[in-house]
């Protein structure tokens, strides 16, 4: 039988929590309920000050439970770019903000039964031996060893790939499930808008002097620029029994290319990204290379998620925007939603009581937003208005296209989805398009 969900949803035991009713007052208000809200909730838990998390929904069933679920600090060929972009000083701090995510997920899984295990990690490159060189050169100068490897255990040839060793896999949901257990948290608690330290809810208000906006795409749209920062991607994911266990979480360089890794007697193999709204690989990209590479192996489970991609694939961690001293945000981790939601969570804590954080520059929301992304955003947004069409998104007035794939609207500007009879998915929309 194929199940047409994450294999993260098999045997999903997460606490039930009751919705806010009334006004209501905290200290810190965390609006969103996946792993990066719930992180920042679990620490503020810990500290012993008020906080409250809210979620439109139910906990962990947004972006997070369809995560492959790598816990690395190899994000791609991302370090030798870093240091040309920002300069040595800040790519040290990018490294060394996740490498702290990563031994702090290594200390907390510890104690929790989620199918941990230390794996290898792999960048891997078809046909740019260079670019691997390069890579490994950035993370000498970064103070990291990195290895190079002429080869992988696929049924294809490489010209070189960077290994990270002592990297990380596990069960997200598990993992979600116990350290969201004893926490301040409110279901099905839609905000409907932020004015000043007041959210707006739909069966009141809540007053608070802090709040973390962690709603994967931020919904605010009169600060930080966040519709023209970001856009959203999708990507597949077909997990197959009867396939071999490649040793390690391997990732190919190139921007369509492929992704590898298993969990217990399952290969996941990942691709067909697109930006969302636009034509992709999707599962017939995967289920062609699974055909020629794998003919005997058996389809179990397939899925697909969402990102937010930044400018220039650093993710926004900290102040919402320079005029709002009181509000931070947590958004636009680039495909990497593990180490970034850990990342998130430690500097959001520091933050909120004015502490300095050592990692906090790089991650700025605030950084120069004149990238050639930029424009290519603000290319596809103009672009679309004046594409004739019926229904449109209710977020910024976007028209959608029709999904076929996943019988879904789709918002080729900001990522919005809704179901076939106009329901959200996936936000920054609040509310359901008129289809």
């Amino acid at each position: 039988m194929i199940y047409i969900k994450s294999v993260w949803l098999e045997n999903l035991n997460i606490r039930e929590f009751q919705k806010l009713e009334g006004d209501q007052k905290t200290d810190i208000l965390i609006i969103g309920g996946g792993i990066a809200g719930v992180l920042c909730a679990y620490f503020l838990n810990r500290l012993g000050v008020d906080y409250m998390l809210v979620e439109g929904q139910r906990i962990g069933m947004g972006i997070t439970k369809n995560t492959t679920a790598e816990l690395t600090f190899q994000h791609g060929l991302i370090y030798d770019k870093l240091i040309k972009k920002f300069g040595k000083m800040l790519a040290k701090q990018y490294l060394e903000a996740n490498k702290s995510a990563l031994e702090t997920y290594k200390l907390l899984c510890h104690d929790i039964d989620c199918d941990f295990e230390e794996k290898s990690a792999f960048t891997y490159s078809i046909y740019g031996k260079e670019k691997i060189e390069n890579e490994i050169r950035a993370l000498e100068k970064l103070e990291y060893n990195a290895e190079f490897v002429s080869e992988i255990p696929f049924p294809f040839k490489i010209s070189g790939a960077v290994k990270f060793q002592n990297q990380a896999q596990f069960n997200p949901l598990k993992f979600f499930s116990k350290i969201s257990e004893n926490l301040n948290i409110y279901e099905n608690t839609f905000v409907r808008d932020i004015q000043g330290n007041t959210a707006f809810t739909d069966h009141g208000k809540i007053t608070t002097k802090k709040i973390i906006v962690a709603t994967h795409f931020p919904f605010i749209n009169t600060h930080g620029l966040y519709f023209l920062k970001m856009y959203q991607e999708r990507s597949y994911v077909v997990a197959v029994e009867n396939a071999p266990n490649v040793g390690g979480m391997y990732l190919n360089e190139a921007e369509n290319g492929m992704y590898f890794r298993n969990y217990k007697d399952l290969l996941f193999i990942g691709g067909g990204d697109h930006r969302t709204g636009k034509k992709g690989g999707t599962y017939n990209e995967i289920r062609e290379f699974i055909k020629k590479y794998y003919p005997e192996s058996k389809e179990k489970y397939s899925w697909a998620t969402q990102d937010c991609m930044t400018l220039n694939r650093v993710p926004y961690i900290g102040q919402y925007s320079k005029n709002t001293p009181d509000l931070f945000v947590a958004t636009g981790f680039n495909k990497w939603g593990m180490t970034s939601s850990m990342v998130a969570a430690q500097i959001l804590c520091d933050l909120v009581f004015e502490k300095k954080n050592d990692f906090a520059e790089i991650f700025s929301p605030s950084r120069s937003i004149f990238k050639l992304q930029l424009f290519i955003n603000l290319g596809e947004i103009l672009k679309t208005f004046v594409t004739p069409t019926a229904p449109r998104c209710p977020h910024l007035g976007c028209p959608l296209k029709w999904n076929k794939c996943e019988r879904s609207w789709d918002c080729p500007c900001h990522g919005s989805r809704f179901e076939k009879d106009g329901k959200l998915i996936d936000n920054p929309a609040m509310e359901d398009a008129n289809v």
